[in-house]
């Protein structure tokens, strides 16, 4: 590999960066099936995901969340919504946090079975991020798939008439359909809203621009285009240090479907967890231990993807 190691790069200039904070996001991925196969996904995910969690780890995730009401669930996936059990973690956490979000694609709320998802939402008061890779239909169905951008808008019109991106909130999540950085994410939000209100009466609360990972299913169109040294120079070379201070992994654990834990999404792809000092992988089970006694997070090469120009997380830039 041509960059320069990500731990060397980043504690040249904040020694403890890599040192865990304080815990406030649990980010508790259920599952790898998906409705869409997207160009961009970091895990691979699609119709035939079979890494499903089970309802004895969230059961384990319920209880640890009641004793930490304060903290904010972050439900991902594949297309979350796709686990037999998904509402029943959402039922089970809904009322105990602070806040429950899950991460959609907005089309599964057209697959069968899912048609009152948007009610439901409601109902929970759950806060609903979804992709929107573009405000143009060419760039969507492009990435993700024909007949994409005219499901999403549909879901997006759904979404408003129930009150989300006016009393409930309502994010957008942009990944660049290229080889390259995002644009500035405040700059590309007003873009994003005035062409959406403009053209189907679409309104939403945030936008967040997230740099894609060079993971997964994203990697395998690196490698096949001959771009993935090139992309890994671009991501060092935008190396942006007031991101680094910012760095979702300082204040987030994520949890894949065995109840493994680990420092982001992006570890469960390239298998590193948390470990204790022994080096025992630690899970679901140890996570009380964990954020009392605090830990070393680690790292790798895909790690530049979230300090690149002005950073990346789950909620967008950073810097």
């Amino acid at each position: 590999m041509i960059v320069r190691s990500f731990d060397e790069k980043v504690i040249e200039m904040y020694p403890d960066v890599l040192d865990f904070g304080n815990l406030e996001t649990l980010q508790v991925n259920v599952g790898n099936r998906c409705n869409q196969v997207c160009r961009h996904c970091h895990l691979n995910a699609g119709p035939r995901g079979d890494k499903m969690m089970g309802k004895g780890v969230m059961i384990k995730i319920i209880d640890f969340l009641k004793a930490h009401p304060h903290l904010t669930l972050d439900i991902t996936g594949g297309s979350p919504e796709l686990n037999k059990h998904f509402r029943f973690l959402v039922e089970g956490t809904a009322k105990i946090v602070s806040r429950v979000m899950v991460r959609t694609n907005f089309t599964v709320f057209f697959e069968e079975g899912m048609e009152g998802l948007p009610e439901f939402y409601r109902e929970h008061g759950v806060v609903v991020i979804g992709s929107l890779p573009c405000y143009l239909r060419e760039n969507v169905n492009k990435q993700r798939g024909e007949g994409v951008y005219d499901k999403s808008i549909k879901a997006l019109k759904r979404l408003n008439e129930l009150g989300y991106g006016d009393t409930l909130e309502l994010d957008l999540v942009y990944n660049p359909v290229g080889v390259h950085l995002p644009p500035q994410q405040k700059e590309l939000e007003q873009d994003y809203k005035k062409y959406v209100m403009e053209n189907y009466g679409i309104r939403f609360n945030n936008l967040f621009t997230i740099v894609n990972a060079p993971l997964g299913r994203f990697k395998t169109m690196l490698d096949s285009s001959g771009e993935y040294e090139k992309y890994m120079r671009l991501l060092e070379d935008s190396y942006n240090p007031r991101a680094a201070l910012n760095i979702m992994c300082r204040n987030l654990v994520s949890v894949d479907y065995r109840g493994v834990l680990y420092n982001c999404d992006f570890n469960q792809v390239v298998d590193l967890p948390i470990r204790d000092e022994h080096a025992r992988v630690m899970t679901i089970d140890d996570l009380e231990e964990l954020i009392g006694e605090g830990f070393r997070i680690e790292t790798g090469h895909h790690c530049y993807c979230c300090t690149a120009g002005s950073g990346s997380s789950c909620t967008g830039a950073i810097a």
